[in-house]
C-alpha cells in the first residue's frame, strides 16, 4: 500500500473514530464502549506500522 493509500484510509478511519466519538453519551458510556474505540486507534497504529 503506497502513503497516499495509506493516508487516505487513515483519514477514513479517524473520521469513523470522531463519529462514534461524538456520539457517545458521557452518561451512557460504558467501559466496552471505551475499549472498542481503543481497539479501533491500536487498529490504525498497527495498520501504519
Amino acid at each position: 500500500m503506497s502513503n497516499e493509500e495509506k493516508i487516505k484510509q487513515l483519514r477514513l478511519q479517524l473520521k469513523h473514530f470522531l463519529k462514534q466519538l461524538d456520539q457517545m453519551d458521557p452518561e451512557q458510556t460504558s467501559i466496552e464502549d471505551v475499549d472498542q474505540l481503543i481497539e479501533m486507534i491500536e487498529k490504525m497504529e498497527k495498520e501504519l506500522g
